[in-house]
């Protein structure tokens, strides 16, 4: 696997594959100025990259990630008064960045993931996580609101009602309770995590990525359309969708009845 450091933010590249590491495991991989820098640039790289049909998303050591870098009182580095701001710059568009990745991206969950971490992890399109990992939305324990998109998927993704306790509890949910609740596709041992997340990973680098990413686009657009909307929208997916090599090796496997070898073209 080839290993390239953008600062506090690993890639490492197998084959279709690209795994994004968050490096400050002695921090639970919080969130400071340079790994969200660096991990904008690292997003940057992977859209640039024709050759990357799946992104992962995980962190170093023992934590997924903590969420925002919060100093202590004796630290010269606190947070700005302009706390929007930061959430603007630094986080909205990571967000942004994730969702419109044209692959699929999996958050690799091996820890806690907490407050912005958490967010992250939900902007993912899939979750898998180690049997030992949890979540928690978190802003609360420490008198602030869910932000990093967590409002946006928390509901959708569970109903306002859940999503309302998780945000206001800050409690910690296992990763056995988030697969039973939804969001997270699969649990693994921890003794084979990285390597069944890579493997989950690798299945969806073989597949036919393009389709996933209109699947991706009409499914982002549902949110906010009718359905007259999402019916043409649908139908232009399908046409593009059908002219695609991929669709027309899937038709010939079907007939010869052998697995499809996808390109994504």
């Amino acid at each position: 696997m080839a290993e390239a450091r953008t600062g506090a933010v690993l890639a490492l590249h197998q084959g279709a594959v690209t795994e994004l590491v968050l490096n400050r495991p002695d921090h639970l991989n919080a969130i400071d100025e340079e790994v969200g820098r660096h991990l904008r640039a690292a997003l940057a790289m992977v859209e640039g990259d024709r050759n990357c049909r799946c992104l992962v998303l995980t962190g170093a050591g023992r934590g997924f990630c903590a969420g925002q870098a919060l100093p202590g009182p004796d630290d010269p580095e606190q947070l700005p008064p302009d706390i929007g701001g930061l959430v603007r710059d630094r986080y909205n568009p990571l967000v942004l960045q994730i969702r419109h990745l044209q692959i699929p991206v999996v958050a690799a969950v091996n820890g806690p993931a907490s407050g912005a971490g958490f967010a992250l992890a939900l902007a993912a399109d899939l979750r898998v996580a180690a049997e030992d990992a949890w979540f928690s939305c978190g802003f609360s324990r420490i008198g602030l609101v869910p932000d990093t998109g967590s409002s946006f998927f928390l509901t959708r993704y569970l109903g306002l009602p859940r999503a309302i306790q998780l945000a206001m509890s800050g409690e910690r949910i296992s990763a056995r309770a988030a697969a039973e609740l939804g969001f997270v596709a699969e649990v693994f041992p921890r003794g084979s995590f990285v390597s069944d997340y890579r493997a989950f990973a690798q299945d969806l680098a073989n597949g036919p990525t393009r389709a996933y990413a209109l699947t991706k686009t009409a499914l982002n657009a549902s949110l906010t359309s009718t359905l007259e909307e999402q019916l043409e929208f649908e139908a232009d997916s399908q046409q593009e969708a059908s002219e695609t090599h991929d669709f027309a090796e899937g038709l010939q496997a079907f007939h010869e009845k052998r697995r499809a070898a996808f390109t994504g073209k």
